[in-house]
């Protein structure tokens, strides 16, 4: 437990690091430049590289062991972090700054290579859970991990506006790479009990059958692809939330109120996280999968059924508390239902999948909200059709959008629980006996 926690911490501080980072390059390149599509590309080539490399990150952490994957992955993002910092030095800011040349795009290619490689730790501490913690305290140790990501999340968002606001880009590069470089040096002190990873026997060929094994271990136990593509649908219609609830939040309050009550209501994050950790996921983590993914379709329906301030505010902070104990949830069944020396490959799949569904909701959603709905629930005939629903004000649209996204998540996890492929992975997950993938290795 005390090589977990220190693990754990570790890796918090280096998503803390990559997301502060991150989250800064995207707020100094839109004030510097107000440019809409460069910020939009940077993130959706984040996404799309997240679920790109997803699989071969998961290969590596079942090829090696645990701390060589964590001081590696530390290792290139520091060597990247600090490529940016000699090129902030080194070309003018007005050429970093002017979209239209190779010093920008080269400057946040470097930046998000040191951000996507700092991933490949979030799957080898998942799989750092089987390893190191007994399986009936996993559920608990799932929720902790919620707990770290949710501090960084919040932290994150406060400390990367205020950082480029006082400090600028040149020393936001400075504790950045300062960060990664001791988070590197720490993890060398740690001590992981592992034995090298075997080769597996059903691998024969080359990298290719490394990486389809990920995809083969999860349709061997049944019901497994299917959760995997029910959260997959679940972070496309949460990330409908996400796409529109900054352009929510500041229709209906002023930036600074916004920036307040986004960072109070993010709390939910630690509150939910802190809960599984002390209480788990009940005795069936699939059923309370479902059943919270039903109870946020039902809270994301109804926070801006009305525009109350009050009302969106707890509708928030209510769904935030309960998105890590749906992550753990997911953590939980696949490190008791796959073999431990595949469970990289899996963790990294089940993150291919997910990580995909956030770009087809920025390119899809924001341009439909934008240039459709809002401007019909703006009409007469669109405050006819539905403002007995969701009322009267200026962000009705968006409002439309969260009512009929939430009863799509609620029919979504109902119909789930009614299906086979939830009762098999259920009597697989509170069995003793081998899974089909264990028996076919």
């Amino acid at each position: 437990m005390r090589s977990f926690l220190h693990i754990l911490i570790n890796t918090a501080v280096a998503n803390l690091t990559t997301s502060y980072l991150w989250f800064a390059l995207t707020f100094w390149v839109y004030l510097e430049t107000e440019n809409v599509m460069a910020t939009g590309i940077i993130g959706g080539a984040f996404m799309l590289l997240i679920a790109l490399f997803s699989m071969v990150f998961g290969t590596i952490v079942d090829q090696h062991r645990k701390k060589i994957v964590f001081v590696f992955s530390a290792a290139v993002t520091a060597v990247m972090f600090t490529l940016a910092g000699l090129l902030y030095l080194w070309l003018p800011t007005e050429r970093i700054l002017d979209i239209d040349g190779w010093e920008f795009w080269l400057f946040c290619i470097v930046i998000l290579l040191g951000a996507i490689v700092e991933q490949m730790r979030g799957i080898a501490l998942s799989t750092t859970v089987t390893l190191l913690i007994p399986v009936e305290r996993h559920a608990n140790a799932n929720g902790l991990v919620g707990t770290v990501q949710g501090l960084a999340f919040i932290v994150t968002s406060v400390f990367s506006g205020l950082s480029i606001g006082l400090l600028g880009m040149g020393w936001t590069l400075v504790i950045s790479i300062a960060l990664v470089v001791l988070t590197m040096l720490h993890l060398v002190t740690i001590s992981i009990p592992e034995d090298k990873p075997q080769a597996d026997p059903e691998v024969s060929g080359g990298k290719t059958a490394h990486l389809r094994l990920g995809f083969t271990t999860v349709m061997a136990i049944p019901g497994l692809l299917a959760l995997i593509i029910f959260s997959m649908f679940n972070n496309l219609i949460g990330g409908i939330y996400m796409a529109l609830m900054d352009p929510y939040g500041l229709t209906v309050m002023s930036v600074e109120a916004w920036g307040i009550t986004f960072g109070l209501a993010s709390t939910g994050f630690i509150v939910g996280g802190a809960l599984v950790a002390k209480f788990g996921l009940g005795r069936n983590p699939i059923r309370t999968l479902l059943i919270l993914v039903a109870c946020m379709g039902f809270l994301g329906a109804v926070f801006t059924v009305r525009e109350w301030v009050w009302l969106y505010i707890a509708g928030i902070w209510l769904y935030m508390c309960l998105i890590p104990a749906c992550e753990a949830a997911e953590q939980t069944v696949i490190q008791k239902v796959v073999p431990f020396r595949r469970q990289g490959r899996v963790f990294g799949f089940a993150q291919m999948m997910e990580a995909s569904a956030a770009p087809i909701t920025a390119f899809l959603v924001a341009p439909l909200a934008q240039y459709l709905i809002i401007p019909f629930m703006k009409s007469a005939e669109g405050d006819a059709a539905f403002g007995w629903l969701v009322g009267q004000g200026q962000a009705r649209g968006i409002a439309l959008i969260f009512l009929v996204g939430g009863l799509v998540m609620i029919l979504a996890a109902l119909l789930a629980m009614t299906t086979g492929q939830y009762r098999k992975l259920s009597a697989i997950f509170l069995s003793d006996e081998p899974t089909p993938a264990a028996e076919a290795s």
